[in-house]
């Protein structure tokens, strides 16, 4: 397990046990005017959200989140307790991996690599569990599903070589899993900030899956802007 990789699964139990130990307290506040995310908590909310995505993928020889893409669309909330809210939202999200540092070929030492960038598009549909503090500010954990629209590979060698990126496609469908919270900046705005893993590989890079190492998976930070309605 690379560094990302530990410090991905790091972050997630921590967040789990947050969440975990904020639903039961929650379970013992008998104070029903505690609020959620309006001044008037309603059953169903919704809103509009955008921001970048700051991504890399690993499996792909290099490291750092280089790559950035926007990260715009909907969300709804649906309350489900005073404290507790199921999200939901539809997105455009870029992702990939970028890098301008020259470096050797792993399969002809001969060769140079001077930059490499990876782009997909995706239409992402997160689902979330969240719990709201009496400021409204929340944090939330759950899986996304990932859909492909388009992808582009590029490499520029010394000396020039023609490569065959479509020999190992990247996948149409993937799942991520989602840890974020949201900080209460005035009425309806909140910000964002939002770490997604793979949970199942964008591309695999052999013939057969026959190891971890043979595949790629993609995971990113992203920062946003939401403005609920209401």
């Amino acid at each position: 397990m690379n560094k990302s990789r530990k410090f991905a699964a790091f972050f997630v139990i921590n967040i789990l046990f947050v969440l975990f130990s904020s639903l039961v307290r929650a379970q013992v506040d008998d104070n029903p005017e505690d609020g959620l995310y309006l001044e008037k908590p309603r059953l169903i909310s919704v809103g509009l959200i955008g921001g970048v995505n700051f991504s890399q993928i690993d499996g792909d020889n290099y490291a750092g989140y280089h790559r950035i893409g926007a990260n715009f669309g909907g969300i709804g909330y649906l309350r489900i307790y005073r404290h507790v809210a199921f999200s939901f939202e539809a997105l455009y999200s870029q992702k990939g991996a970028r890098s301008n540092t020259y470096r050797y070929s792993p399969a002809d030492s001969m060769t140079i690599i001077d930059n490499y960038g990876i782009k997909l598009n995706y239409v992402e549909i997160p689902m979330m569990i969240n719990y709201f503090d009496q400021r409204k500010s929340h944090f939330g954990l759950g899986v996304a599903v990932n859909r492909l629209l388009n992808s582009t590979e590029t490499m520029q060698t010394t000396p020039a070589t023609t490569i065959n990126f479509d020999q190992y496609p990247f996948k149409k469908q993937s799942f991520d899993i989602v840890a974020g919270a949201q900080l209460h900046v005035w009425k309806g705005l909140f910000f964002n900030i939002r770490f997604q893993y793979a949970l199942s590989p964008v591309r695999t890079v052999s013939p057969e899956e026959v190891s971890r190492a043979q595949r790629q998976f993609s995971n990113l930070w992203t920062v946003r802007l939401m403005y609920l309605f209401g």
